[in-house]
């Protein structure tokens, strides 16, 4: 096989990747509307870290009325699930995950849009995820991923603000691909 025509057939196959970011690192692609991302600072010295995780300074509309830690194990998924009456607010302390939000909301700008963003402990972010939003969290890295959440209520026990989808449903246009397990 002539190799010249060899590359430039696979070239031709080839679907040349869109920029994600600018040259100054802000995300080009829209956030889901109603999505705050907020650069969380960690402060390193001798001793150890400190980062802060949330600060009413910050313009958060809601105070914290509650927070919780939860863990995804590797390669598994937490969601599909929407909260009616409430927002999450977290950000991730170890592990990675891509947070993967669907809007469904019929006078939302971006209704119809899949948004996805990647939380690290490399560069921590505090997130929140607007009511009636479909979300769900996809640890794609290789340990447990750490998560706190700081929600705009509290948990109701004898009536849960939590609407669940399969991670696998043909009404939300996503896929996390074979093989991936979770709900």
């Amino acid at each position: 096989m002539d190799q010249t025509h060899h590359f430039n057939q696979l070239l031709e196959a080839a679907a040349q990747d869109r920029p994600t970011v600018s040259n100054s690192g802000d995300l080009l692609r829209p956030l889901t509307h109603g999505v705050v991302i907020r650069p969380l600072t960690t402060h390193s010295d001798a001793r150890g870290t400190v980062t802060e995780l949330m600060d009413e300074r910050w313009g958060y509309p809601d105070p914290i009325r509650s927070s919780y830690t939860f863990t995804i194990r590797p390669g598994v998924v937490k969601g599909w699930n929407l909260h009616r009456r409430h927002q999450d607010r977290y950000t991730l302390l170890t592990g990675e995950i891509e947070l993967v939000l669907y809007d469904s909301r019929p006078a939302s700008p971006t209704f119809g849009q899949v948004c996805k963003i990647v939380l690290s402990e490399h560069h921590r972010v505090l997130v929140n995820v607007p009511v009636d939003v479909w979300h769900a969290d996809h640890n794609i890295g290789s340990r447990d991923a750490t998560v706190v959440n700081f929600p705009t209520e509290p948990y109701d026990y004898a009536n849960p603000d939590k609407y669940r989808l399969p991670i696998d449903t043909d009404l939300i246009p996503y896929s996390f691909g074979p093989g991936a397990t979770g709900w």
